[in-house]
């Protein structure tokens, strides 16, 4: 869809014709003093909380209370084999067969899991690849990583950079880091989408460039999983981790999602640190065992899983199963492109959008540098309850979610921000 209108009418026709806008109203909207709706466009870091989680939760809580211990086998959803209902529904989610994917522990602890298995490194083959504006966390992981194995990670941190002048990352300079040392390198480790600029990243080129360099290649889905289709299982990645508390909306700190290729589902001579429940269900009890992995995606499980997060998880990806992502992905681009719209007609040289202006290569958010730096902008919005994000040096990032954003609600924003823009002009 490309012929975008200007006003009112056009967005409110758009909410009008959209097959899941009712969504929106599964889900609470913050408020202000007077009622009305703030402009959540935070999805992104923060996803909403869906109005069915307490009921998800509470049913937990009345079961620990009615049950105790034996909740595990006669709650409701057993508690053993919790983890178990949200496999099929995640792994549709990120393109993956069941057995690749798994929801455990939090982001980072995965990473550093997969990367006990996934990183091993020799003499001379230890470098690992990020991007150069990587997540913090990613970065601090691979550096403490290499430092973990002996290197200096200053020598063993490669970074794969925009080039001069620009925000985005181009793939041909990825393939040249790569024949130019790609004998020394052991993992690459890529944000799918990145935080800063949104740019959604080629992951099945990406794999296939580190695996003709004999590299593993590790993804990290933060801020793809429940926003794009990465489609896991046929690009070929080694493994890939990503919270579920953004657009995925199971709460603050939540549970975090793990994929492993099936090509390593069954390699038991991979090295890992195991768990209590990395071991064979059938046996488990029995206590005494020596350790037998489970295959695939649960044999990197350490211990028996936070109920009450799971729930929350569970309330959420039911939600995504009604829908599908097929058509979540169409209204985001439907609604991006509109935002993208509304945005290049305010003609303002005080912002830029920096995302890519192609839908396959952004999910749902827009990220816009401003001149200067000025945070002034930022705040303003804010004040007005229109609730982005600010990252430094330079960026707004904007996410019009599409299970609960609308696009009047892009409209109302664009205006404000018009109003905003011209003040500051005027001044």
């Amino acid at each position: 869809m490309t012929n975008y209108k200007l006003g009112l009418d056009f967005a409110r026709e758009q909410d009008q014709n959209d097959a899941i806008s009712h969504y929106r109203n599964q889900f609470h909207i913050p408020k202000d003093k007077h009622g009305n709706d703030w402009l959540y466009f935070t999805g992104n870091s923060l996803g909403l909380q869906p109005k069915n989680t307490k009921k998800y939760i509470q049913q937990e809580l009345d079961d620990w209370a009615d049950f105790g211990v034996e909740g595990h086998f006669e709650a409701k959803n057993p508690w053993m084999p919790y983890h178990e209902f949200l496999t099929d529904s995640m792994a549709k989610i990120v393109g993956a067969k069941p057995i690749e994917v798994v929801v455990m522990n939090t982001l980072t602890t995965n990473l550093h899991l997969l990367m006990v298995s996934f990183y091993q490194p020799t003499k001379t083959k230890y470098k690992i690849v990020i991007e150069s504006d990587a997540f913090p966390s990613d970065r601090y992981a691979v550096q403490t990583q290499l430092e973990f194995h002996g290197f200096d990670a200053n020598e063993g941190l490669i970074e794969w950079k925009p080039r001069k002048g620009e925000e985005l990352l181009n793939i041909e300079d990825l393939e040249a880091i790569l024949n130019e040392q790609g004998d020394e390198i052991a993992l690459l480790l890529i944000g799918g989408v990145n935080y800063y600029t949104g740019q959604y990243l080629d992951i099945k080129k990406i794999a296939e460039l580190g695996h003709t360099k004999n590299c593993m290649v590790g993804i990290d889905l933060a801020h793809g999983a429940g926003n794009i289709q990465p489609d896991l299982h046929n690009s070929g990645v080694d493994f890939a981790a990503w919270c579920t508390y953004k657009y995925l909306n199971s709460g603050p700190g939540s549970l975090a999602g793990l994929f492993v290729h099936e090509k390593h589902a069954h390699n038991t001579k991979l090295k890992r640190f195991a768990g209590w429940w990395s071991h064979n269900k059938s046996t488990r009890f029995n206590m005494r065992q020596p350790l037998d992995v489970i295959p695939g995606a649960e044999g990197w499980q350490l211990s028996n899983p936070p109920i009450l997060s799971m729930a929350a998880i569970k309330a959420s990806l039911d939600m995504f199963n009604e829908v599908g992502m097929d058509a979540l992905r169409k209204k985001s681009e439907q609604l991006t492109g509109y935002f993208e719209f509304l945005l290049n007609e305010l003609n303002n040289d005080q912002i830029k959008i920096i995302t890519p202006s192609n839908p396959n290569e952004r999910g749902c958010q827009l990220s816009i540098q401003v001149k200067n730096a000025d945070k002034s902008l930022h705040k303003k919005l804010t004040e007005a309850h229109i609730i982005t994000d600010w990252r430094e040096p330079d960026v707004i990032r904007c996410a019009p979610v599409p299970l609960y954003n609308t696009f009047e609600d892009v409209y109302r924003m664009v205006e404000k921000l018009k109003t905003i823009l011209n003040e500051k002009q005027i001044s």
